[in-house]
C-alpha cells in the first residue's frame, strides 16, 4: 500500500522476481480501459512481463464497487494460491483494502436508476446539497464521507433511496448478526496477511513526485486521452471514472472552465489531497510495516518482514 506515486509497483514487480508472486492490482482507476496515462498505467511492456489481474477489465462508462473488487480479488487469490503461489496486493485504493480484508455489510446493489438520478442532481444541486441530504438521514456516514467524495456519497444515498435502511442500519445489522454467530468477516479470509507501505519520509518528496508526473503525463498526451473519452456520447463527468483525480480537471479544461495553467494546478492539489487521504487511512492501519521511498534496501526489508510473519515459512 501507499499513497500515489511513493513506488508501490516498482517494488511489487522486484518482488515478483525473487519470490513466486501473481500481481494483483488495487486501484479503483486502473480497471478502465483506455485511461492509460492519467492513471500512470503500467506500461503494456510492464504488463506483458508482469501481468496485474483487474487491471482494463471494465469500459468506461461502468461502475465498480468495493463490493466488486472484494469478490473478483478474492476469486483471483484463491485461483493464484491453487497454483502454489502468493497473491501479491498492490497500489492505493485503500477502501479496496478494508473491504477485502473485514468485509463489507450486505448493502442492496446498485440501481442505475436511483445512480442516475443521484448523478443527475450532483450535476443540477451540487454535493453539498446531496451532503447535506445524507446528513439529514444518516448523520453518522456524512460524518464519514467528506462532501467532495462523490462517489461514496451517491452510493450511500443510493442505499437509502433503494432499501429505505441507511449505511450505518446495515452495518449495525450486520455487526449484530455476526456478534450473535460469533463470526466476523475477516475471520473467514483463510490467509496470512502481511501489510507493507511505502512512501517518502519527507513529504515534501512526494509532493515533487506528484508535480512532476502530472507533468510527464500531459506531455505524453494524457489531454488528447481524456479529449477521445469525452467524444464519447455515453461518457460524462459525473461517472466515477471521470471523477478519477486529473481526468476531471482536464475534462474541465476542455469543458472551458479551466485553462491550460489552472488545470495543471488544480491536477496536482487533486493528487496532493488524494495522497493526503490515502495516509490518513494508513496511520489508522493495525500491523502496518513501514517503508521509505528513497532507501536503496527496501527488497531485502521486504523478504525479512515477510519472513518474521510466515509469509515465507
Amino acid at each position: 500500500m501507499g499513497p500515489t506515486a511513493a513506488g508501490k509497483t516498482d517494488l511489487a514487480i522486484e518482488l515478483t522476481k525473487v519470490l513466486p508472486c501473481e500481481l494483483i492490482s488495487v486501484d479503483s482507476a486502473l480497471v478502465y480501459c483506455g485511461m492509460d496515462i492519467g492513471t500512470a498505467k503500467p506500461s503494456k511492456e510492464i504488463l506483458a512481463a508482469h501481468p496485474h489481474r483487474l487491471i482494463d477489465i471494465l469500459d468506461p462508462a461502468e461502475s465498480y464497487s468495493a463490493a466488486d473488487f472484494r469478490r473478483d480479488a478474492l476469486e483471483a487469490m484463491a485461483d493464484i494460491t491453487a497454483r502454489g503461489k502468493i497473491p501479491l496486493l498492490v497500489g492505493g485504493t485503500m477502501l479496496y483494502y478494508k473491504a477485502l480484508l473485514e468485509g463489507l455489510a450486505d448493502m442492496p446493489a446498485a440501481d442505475p436508476q436511483v445512480r442516475a438520478e443521484l448523478e443527475d442532481e450532483v450535476q443540477r444541486l451540487g454535493l453539498h446539497a446531496l451532503h447535506q441530504q445524507l446528513a439529514a438521514v444518516d448523520p453518522e456516514s456524512a460524518a464519514r464521507i467528506h462532501p467532495n467524495d462523490p462517489q461514496r456519497l451517491i452510493r450511500a444515498l443510493e442505499v437509502y433511496r433503494v432499501s429505505g435502511l441507511t449505511m450505518t442500519s446495515h452495518r449495525q445489522r450486520q455487526s449484530a448478526e455476526s456478534s450473535a454467530a460469533g463470526t466476523s468477516a475477516a475471520g473467514q479470509l483463510p490467509y496470512t496477511v502481511a501489510s507493507l507501505a511505502i512512501a517518502p519520509a519527507d513529504r515534501h518528496v512526494l509532493h515533487e513526485r506528484i508535480a512532476l508526473r502530472f507533468g510527464q503525463m500531459l506531455e505524453q498526451g494524457f489531454v488528447d486521452e481524456v479529449r477521445l473519452l469525452r467524444a464519447r456520447s455515453d461518457l460524462h463527468a459525473g461517472l466515477p471514472s471521470i471523477r478519477a483525480v486529473g481526468y476531471r480537471q482536464v475534462w474541465d479544461h476542455l469543458d472551458g472552465k479551466l485553462t491550460s495553467v489552472e488545470m495543471q494546478e488544480r491536477g496536482i492539489i487533486a493528487t496532493r489531497q488524494l495522497a493526503k487521504r490515502q495516509f490518513t487511512w494508513l496511520r489508522s492501519w493495525a500491523d502496518l510495516h513501514w517503508l521509505d521511498s528513497l532507501a536503496c534496501d527496501n527488497l531485502s526489508r521486504t523478504l525479512k518482514y515477510l519472513g518474521s510473519v510466515s509469509i515465507l515459512s
